[in-house]
């Protein structure tokens, strides 16, 4: 088993800051704003030679209404923690905050590692001496942002780290890169929560609840998942803040990386134009698509069909993606989105043989030759694949710059339905062979020449 470290400490002392220097990624979201982190953030990291588990927590001494959500979030941190770093701010000094979180630590009975962050322009010793009160053995002198004792603090680790042999749990699986993507307030974190069986994510009946997107690893049937919550998409218009905006970025870079993208909808209010923007994005990304109607339970019969047939107008575009109907505070239909998904994700594979994708474009071809240019008809002549996620075509033939729209959406329907590409955008590359006689003149042969001189002299002769 990877040993796991937990980064706690009150708002705004440099844990996220810290989490994304040691894992050496920009996962964590930062930003010069208290109670910023809430749900809890894990990342591979390597001290030294050996591999471990971080955990990036919310301030433990939050106000606000989300409070007693955040610390619950960090005492189970703490509990599936071997080692705490508990990290304290050298500017603002020791507080009783500082004093409240490292008495919780000494009854928690884990081994605390002190880091006191922040001593820029400070003499580091000078700076952590009023820390000593608290009591723990093991103190680090840093500053994150800049990277001022980095080394050392890693150093330190490793040396506390057991040497545990790789298992199973180190081995990076097979994961099928789900996103949970939609507008504020629509279930994503309870449906997370639902999957993983346990409050993974903190829910409030509040837009904006979670900003930052947190990985979160799920098994279901023998299939890893790797279920990736996000913030809430709003209209450009409507976001406000910079916390906000950076929280729609990440949202929109977890689509770009992910297999899968499910998006929920709040069934009450039915599909609205936001939702078609997030479900551009998600198509433009190239993510396998599931829709999740979320809130299902809560409406009358009528009220659902109602829904049902808006649906069904407003998706004509995209008759090619799944729709499965949930409760995710109840769990009616999450099993069978799961399925859907990883349905998707088979699909999304496109492990076909060049021999069949050519049979099919001759198919396509031959039941709906392509139009002609000038006089002249586009020829296709051979496909090939080019990748998966989403599924890719190359096709190779003439004037292939002039194939209208409407005929490579015919081919992107066909191949979609002869492959049973189910949820999965298909891409078609155009390439036209290069002419070899382009450019090149046919020297004439001398019999040739004689023959064209005659001709220019018989033409002259009677122009006379």
């Amino acid at each position: 088993m990877t040993p796991q470290l937990a980064l706690v400490g009150r708002p705004n002392v440099g844990k996220s800051t810290l989490f994304n220097k040691l894992t050496r990624a920009r996962n964590a979201l930062v930003a010069d704003v208290p109670g910023l982190t809430r749900d809890r953030q894990y990342g591979r990291a390597v001290l030294g030679d050996k591999p471990c588990i971080l955990i990036d927590t919310g301030g433990l001494d939050a106000e606000g209404q989300f409070a007693d959500l955040v610390g619950r979030q960090t005492q189970a941190a703490i509990a599936d923690a071997s080692c705490v770093l508990f990290i304290v701010d050298a500017q603002a000094g020791l507080t009783v905050g500082d004093q409240v979180i490292a008495d919780d630590l000494r009854r928690s009975g884990r081994q605390v590692v002190l880091v006191v962050n922040k001593i820029d322009g400070l003499d580091a010793a000078a700076a952590s001496a009023e820390f000593s009160q608290l009591g723990f053995a093991s103190l680090a002198r840093i500053s994150a942002t800049q990277g001022r004792g980095l080394a050392a603090l890693q150093d330190l680790l490793a040396g506390l780290l057991p040497t545990a042999p790789a298992g199973p749990d180190d081995a990076a699986p097979d994961q099928i890169r789900t996103a949970i993507v939609g507008r504020p307030n629509v279930g994503k974190s309870t449906l997370i929560n639902w999957l993983v069986g346990q409050e993974r994510q903190i829910v409030f009946d509040r837009p904006g609840t979670t900003r930052d997107a947190i990985e979160v690893p799920c098994r279901r049937g023998g299939d890893q998942y790797l279920l990736i919550d996000t913030a809430g998409v709003r209209r450009k218009g409507r976001v406000e803040g910079v916390v906000e905006k950076f929280s729609v970025v990440k949202a929109l870079q977890a689509v770009e990386r992910a297999h899968v993208a499910v998006l929920v909808i709040d069934a009450w209010e039915g599909l609205v134009d936001q939702d078609l923007h997030v479900l551009k994005i998600a198509v433009d990304a190239g993510a396998g698509l599931v829709m999740a109607v979320n809130k299902w339970d809560a409406l009358g019969e009528a009220e659902k069909r109602r829904c049902r047939a808006a649906l069904d107008r407003r998706l004509e575009f995209a008759p090619w993606m799944p729709l499965r109907f949930v409760s995710a505070l109840e769990g009616v239909g999450v099993g069978r989105l799961m399925a859907e998904v990883k349905a998707v994700f088979r699909a999304g594979r496109f492990e076909v043989s060049t021999t069949l994708l050519n049979r099919t474009l001759q198919h396509l071809v031959h039941e709906h030759p392509p139009p002609a240019v000038r006089g002249r008809r586009i020829k296709l002549r051979y496909a090939h694949r080019l990748g998966a996620h989403p599924p890719r075509i190359g096709i190779h033939g003439n004037q292939t710059e002039a194939l209208p729209k409407s005929y490579i959406r015919y081919l992107e329907n066909g191949f979609r339905e002869a492959f049973n590409l189910v949820g999965s955008p298909v891409r078609i590359g155009l390439k036209t062979s290069a002419n070899p006689y382009a450019g090149k003149r046919n020297p004439l042969t001398p019999r040739q020449q004689r023959k064209r001189r005659r001709i220019v002299r018989h033409r002259v002769g009677r122009g006379r």
